[in-house]
């Protein structure tokens, strides 16, 4: 069966441009055929560390590549995007070009796009973000099923046009819209971030509200805050809380009245008393989750709009017609504005969850039904569906982590227990609820693909640090011929671990469970793969030096190791955050993670884990049980040099904790590929494709205002 040809993009602009890139290299189908831009050092630099080739003239561009990505800033913001747009489909190549585009482009592209017989798309970004795809998609449920009533929508002025798309697509058309002036502000109340107009948008009151002032130099930096947008009907309000998440489901407040006039709390007719008050949908995540995340796969979605378009043909003035209504709508909401207020402000100082709400409780206000696809949960879910548990993410790194280490208790709630007394048994009850999920999605799926053809004849494979269990079965199930042994010093990781095997038959026959801990645990005399999933960070250098001159004495020839990271190679502070929930029964159990550089120990961090259970949402914990332990953060050249094996990085999910694995290779020289670099050319996880939303349909060819 013949590999699918891949999609060939050029990438212009080595700015926002990076995005481009880094969605034309993961996104499986696709292929990144090099960079344009005007030459730089940096921009070279860029490309060369993506292993693609450097243009800096159209002329030069070979006559393979498909399609370009055009993000360079066209004339209304002072470049020449627009020009180059034409010269690429001059030379027959289909475009997607960076939003803002002045309207009369904007129709010149696409007349032009038509006469050479290629496709345009204008990509205005943030509704392919997922967590605005989750709003467009629920309120697309919710006007199905009841009239909207009201818009309101707040928006700085440099992301106007994408949030005219966000409504269009939100609402299922444009038409009827009408604007009024915005009214005149008095002059002694001093200038004024703000300004509001009112107006109807596809047949429904908006309140518009606009952050009028734009630092030409540094528009996003300086935005008070970026898309909020509420939605309502009578039955409650959908609402956007930001660009990147979460959405709000806030159902309508409706109290039955007695003859008296009083309220009826309690009998028949009350069940709507048991409505959440508001429902937190998807996850927050951190500015570092958006870039690396979050717009990369957005882009990867507007890529595929233009793939579709490319692959059904058609007129692309046409079938452009919906871009040309929301540039239509947003040049005339500019106009109304007026030209904003130029400032350049000082460099804010954004403040952490934890200035703002300090103390053990801080995340309270505001649980989270982490969601590590930012795609949010459809709103036909069940309860337990809503509450199910999601792979956690750590706060800087953006890095989903089974959280594993030295543990502890403490019979008062108040206070944390002791540390590093009694290593993982006490929260071994809650690890499953954050890991299957997250080991399913992240780590499971590259190391089964790495297993799968690999040579396990030559010993059994060694599950160091086996935790619950949820590698081991699954190496077992994708290799039934394997042989493992699986350690696990931890009693109460151990008895899940020894529960979870002994309930299969075949695992029984194959899985040997020890309470073996590194870096002194007994080894066969002979291993063909040995697994190491949050495991080396627990160890000093000497425990990993040990552990390394163990394993590299027993691994046979061919023999592999793999290595689980983190995204961070020195001790950094993690604001404490709440990152899952679940509910069982009438229990409800939310977990809270941090982490903090060791005072007495440089060069180390202090982990922190903590597990509340509530009854029947009740809001005190009647349960608590805290986890601390220590982390030496270390990165893959520090594991190369530390076990003097070759290197490479197995393709994960975005957002995953990275994956290496090792061979001994004593005849040839010690390379490294760090994560998240550019060096690294991964191939793209072939399972991610399943997991990004698919994009809304194209508008019809024939009707303007229909997304």
């Amino acid at each position: 069966m013949s590999t699918p040809t891949p999609f060939r993009v050029l990438v212009c602009g080595t700015n926002f441009g990076r995005f481009y890139a880094e969605a034309a290299r993961r996104r499986p189908g696709y292929a990144l055929a090099g960079i344009l831009s005007r030459g730089s050092d940096a921009s070279r630099a860029y490309a060369e560390s993506l292993g693609v080739p450097s243009y800096t003239d159209v002329d030069d561009l070979p006559a393979d590549i498909d399609a370009a990505c055009v993000a360079v800033s066209s004339s209304i913001s002072g470049g020449q995007g627009t020009e180059l747009a034409k010269a690429l489909m001059d030379r027959g190549m289909h475009v997607l070009q960076e939003h803002p585009v002045h309207l009369t482009e904007l129709t010149d592209n696409l007349k032009h796009a038509r006469r050479r017989g290629v496709q345009y798309r204008l990509n205005t970004h943030y509704p392919h973000v997922a967590p605005v795809r989750a709003f467009i998609e629920a309120a697309r449920r919710l006007v199905a099923q009841q009239r909207p009533l009201f818009v309101d929508a707040a928006t700085p002025v440099h992301l106007m046009h994408p949030l005219v798309d966000i409504l269009g697509q939100a609402m299922g058309t444009l038409r009827p819209w009408r604007f009024a002036d915005t009214a005149p502000l008095p002059a002694e109340i001093g200038p004024q971030p703000f300004r509001s107009l009112h107006g109807v948008f596809a047949g429904v009151p908006l309140t518009l509200r606009v952050h009028h002032q734009l630092d030409p130099s540094d528009r996003d930096n300086h935005a008070l805050h970026w898309h909020r947008i509420s939605l309502g009907t009578e039955g409650g309000v959908l609402t956007l809380a930001d660009t990147h998440g979460p959405v709000l489901w806030s159902p309508r407040l409706h109290i039955g009245r007695d003859t008296d006039r009083r309220f009826v709390l309690d009998g028949p007719g009350t069940g709507g008393l048991g409505l959440g008050t508001t429902a937190v949908v998807g996850n927050t995540g951190t500015f570092r989750t958006v870039f690396s995340d979050l717009w990369p796969k957005a882009i990867g979605s507007a890529l595929d709009g233009l793939r579709e378009a490319v692959e059904q043909g058609g007129d692309a003035l046409r079938t452009g017609q919906y871009e040309l209504a929301v540039c239509r709508i947003w040049t005339d909401l500019a106009a109304r504005l007026g030209p904003p207020e130029i400032v350049r402000p000082a460099t804010p100082q954004p403040l952490a969850v934890s200035d703002v709400f300090p103390g053990p409780d801080c995340n309270r206000t505001a649980p989270d039904r982490t969601d590590p696809d930012h795609t949010g949960i459809d709103a036909n879910h069940s309860r337990a569906d809503v509450n199910r548990p999601r792979a956690g993410r750590i706060p800087a790194g953006g890095r989903p982590v089974p959280v594993r280490g030295r543990t502890g208790t403490d019979p008062d709630p108040a206070t944390p227990g002791p540390a590093d007394t009694a290593s993982y048994s006490p929260s071994a009850e809650f690890f499953d609820l954050v890991a299957a999920e997250h080991t399913a999605t992240s780590s499971v799926p590259a190391i089964v693909e790495l297993l799968a053809d690999a040579d396990l004849s030559t010993g059994p494979v060694v599950d160091i640090g086996a935790g619950t269990g949820l590698v081991t079965e699954a190496v077992a199930h994708v290799r039934p011929d394997a042989e493992i042994v699986a350690c696990e010093p931890e009693v109460g990781m151990r008895a899940v671990l020894t529960s979870r095997v002994f309930s299969d038959p075949d695992l029984r026959s194959r899985v040997t469970i020890t309470a073996d801990a590194a870096p002194d645990l007994e080894l066969p005399d002979q291993v063909s793969v040995v697994l190491l999933c949050g495991v080396l960070g627990h160890l000093d250098a000497d425990g990993r030096a040990r552990l390394w001159r163990r394993l590299t004495r027993r691994l046979a020839p061919g023999g592999l190791v793999v290595v689980e990271l983190m995204q961070f190679e020195e001790p950094l502070t993690l604001p404490e955050t709440r990152l899952a929930t679940a509910t069982a029964g009438r229990h409800r159990y939310e977990w809270s993670f941090g982490g903090a550089p060791d005072e007495r120990d440089t060069g180390v961090m202090r982990m922190s884990s903590t597990w509340r259970v509530y009854r029947d949402g009740a809001t005190r914990a009647e349960r608590e049980v805290h986890d601390s332990y220590r982390w030496e953060p270390f990165g893959l050249k520090d594991v190369v040099a530390e076990s003097q094996l070759t290197a490479r990085v197995l393709p994960t999910r975005p957002g995953a904790p990275p994956l290496a694995v090792l061979t001994w290779a004593p005849d040839a020289p010690a390379t490294t590929h760090e994560p998240g670099l550019p060096t690294a050319r991964t191939a793209p996880d072939a399972s991610d494709s399943a997991r990004i939303a698919t994009p809304l349909s194209p508008p019809p060819p024939t009707a303007e205002d229909q997304p």
